[in-house]
């Protein structure tokens, strides 16, 4: 359904809702966005955020606010994470004179070493907020940490509908719904795949979960099983750094074509392993202590602001890798007028691209200039026959959009990211296109880093500001910005100048994809347009009450954090439980049938 030159029918793919947590806190409600954007609150929203964060970690408004957002290493990563970042287990190589005064040595191909004790040169992070401990909220059962944080999305992203797995399924068929959610490197703690791996190495015994737990489409899996109950389509579609937006695209097609009338889509990361981090700083990926001591002009003895480490278009050393899992639930445009449904923005299109011929299979590539400009030139054929811009004697719709940029703060990103959207603004006859790049403040959840740009966009468009790099006080020489604003501050607009978004990823090995989304005020005045006031007005009265069940969940997860609605003592539909027919069958729990 994409890739093609036809004019998007807009509103045609809806988003319904948005759950999850990353390094800011809880998605729905807004809560990461608002503590993103902390600074540019009003008194009143700042305490408000203070309580839920509070209430969110069980500790001290102050100390919640302190261990949240990029930040050190925290005190309890060895309990969570099963790894201490100062005190890694490493085996140094010795002088052979010095073999007869150690008690405890290895040899391996004539070279000997001793097991001691470093500190991870990578010192900083984007962790859920200090706390905060999902598998409190459920029998967990020893599972992956990546899995741990889908269920949370994924039941947070249903409290924030409005709308329960049951009352789900008396509207929609069972084969109408799909959940396309998973993770880039699978779940590499030693509950799966991590463990696997190391067990027969360490003359420990294989467990029968690790295998299974640790594929990359678990996170769908165990959203199907433990909280819907989903027996339409499931999986998840690999794109290293892009996989949010691969998965996004799925979800939009299974829509556009009929197939599905709701989706739940997203990524969930856990990537803060000793395994995975060493693994990117080997490839001189990430902001290390003595990069950033360098970048901050600290002395050896000093240890650099943290908070700052992620500084994508300015001075940077690096990326800070962070852990995220969002979920936000897509229907048809009928299944959210029907049932009511908030209707928070848009999705317009997702175009994919590879890079073709490359040096370095990790260095940026070209595929971006033919995505972003695809999906500029998508947005700007569906928007600009519509009123969008009434008023506004600038007819180039693109003049009222801005971008959230992959932006992971590397040297190569911030030049060559910024040569792409500044080329294609020339273009496209945009003077100053806003650039928004969350990374600064989240860091870099790998497959769910553009999970978390969409959900800063949409906390954009409800709020009214745009969040600014606000971790560097300048931005470097060598990005191009002729035709870009790239705020260092976070800058207050009215929702209705910026209608539009763009957002863009990058992953390794020529990744690359690109979507645009329309505002939810855009698209609802676009749906009234083409209604009667009856139906409008009827729709609103349907609304009303899913919000008052939002409200209510709302509310509630502000005060406590709620159990997770896990489901692992449910009868496993029996064959001799569905009714089966040559035309369809009819399952458990269900209130419409399936056709064949």
């Amino acid at each position: 359904m994409t890739e093609t030159n036809s004019i998007i029918d807009i509103g045609d793919v809806v988003i319904a809702a948005s759950g999850g947590i990353n390094a800011a806190g809880r998605s729905s409600g807004h809560q990461a966005f608002r503590r993103v954007v902390y600074d540019a609150l009003s008194p009143v929203q700042q305490a408000e955020l203070e309580s839920e964060l509070a209430t969110l970690t069980g500790c001290p408004s102050s100390e919640a606010m302190n261990n949240s957002l990029v930040r050190a290493w925290d005190s309890d990563c060895s309990e969570l994470r099963g790894w201490n970042p100062n005190a890694m287990i490493y085996h140094e190589r010795i002088q052979e004179s010095a073999v007869s005064n150690l008690e405890s040595t290895n040899k391996d191909n004539g070279i000997t070493y001793k097991q001691v004790h470093k500190t991870c040169d990578v010192q900083s992070a984007g962790q859920i907020p200090k706390g905060f401990n999902v598998a409190s909220l459920y029998p967990s059962r020893h599972h992956p940490r990546g899995l741990q944080l889908a269920l949370y999305a994924a039941a947070d992203a249903l409290g924030n509908l409005g709308m329960s797995a049951e009352g789900i399924k008396q509207h929609i068929k069972p084969d109408e719904l799909a959940v396309y959610m998973g993770s880039t490197a699978g779940q590499l703690d030693m509950e799966g795949f991590g463990g696997m791996l190391c067990a027969p190495l360490l003359g420990q015994r294989n467990t029968s979960r690790q295998l299974p737990m640790g594929i990359s489409t678990m996170p769908a899996d165990f959203i199907n099983a433990y909280l819907l109950g989903n027996t339409g389509s499931t999986g998840s579609n690999n794109g290293a750094c892009a996989s949010f937006l691969y998965n996004l695209r799925m979800a939009l097609d299974d829509i556009r074509s009929g197939r599905r009338k709701m989706v739940l889509t997203g990524n969930s990361e856990a990537p803060l392993l000793a395994g995975i981090v060493e693994g990117f700083n080997a490839m001189g990926a990430l902001a290390t202590k003595e990069r950033l001591q360098k970048l901050q002009n600290t002395g050896a003895e000093q240890l650099p602001d943290y908070r700052t480490a992620s500084r994508p278009f300015a001075q940077n050393v690096g990326f800070t890798l962070a852990e995220s899992a969002q979920c936000f639930v897509l229907t048809s445009r009928e299944t959210a007028l029907t049932l009511g449904l908030n209707i928070l923005g848009s999705v317009g299109d997702v175009f994919i691209h590879a890079d073709g011929h490359k040096r370095s299979i990790s260095a940026p590539g070209i595929g971006n200039y033919v995505t972003m400009g695809k999906a500029m030139a998508s947005a700007k054929r569906a928007l600009d026959k519509l009123e969008v811009s009434e008023g506004d004697t600038n007819s180039n719709i693109l003049n009222k959009s801005f971008v959230q940029a992959h932006g992971s703060s590397t040297p190569q990103n911030r030049t060559t990211e910024s040569d792409m959207f500044n080329r294609l603004a020339k273009e496209f006859g945009i003077s100053e296109w806003p650039v928004c790049a969350v990374k600064a403040h989240l860091g870099h959840s790998i497959s769910a880093a553009s999970a978390d740009q969409l959900l800063m966009t949409l906390g954009s468009w409800n709020y009214g500001i745009l969040p600014g790099i606000t971790t560097a006080s300048e931005i470097a020489p060598d990005v191009q910005q002729s035709h870009l604003t790239i705020p260092l501050n976070h800058t207050k607009v009215s929702a209705e100048d910026i209608p539009v978004c763009f957002i863009n990823s990058k992953g390794f090995g020529g990744n690359n994809a690109s979507a645009w989304v329309l505002s939810g005020q855009a698209t609802r005045e676009q749906m009234k347009k083409e209604m009667t006031d009856a139906e409008w007005h009827g729709y609103l009265e349907r609304n009303e009450k899913i919000r008052q069940s939002q409200q209510k969940y709302l509310s509630a997860v502000a005060k406590e954090n709620l159990p997770l609605p896990y489901r692992d003592k449910e009868d496993q539909p029996e064959p001799d439980d569905i009714e089966l027919t040559a035309e369809g069958m009819t399952l458990p729990g269900w209130a419409e049938r399936i056709r064949f």
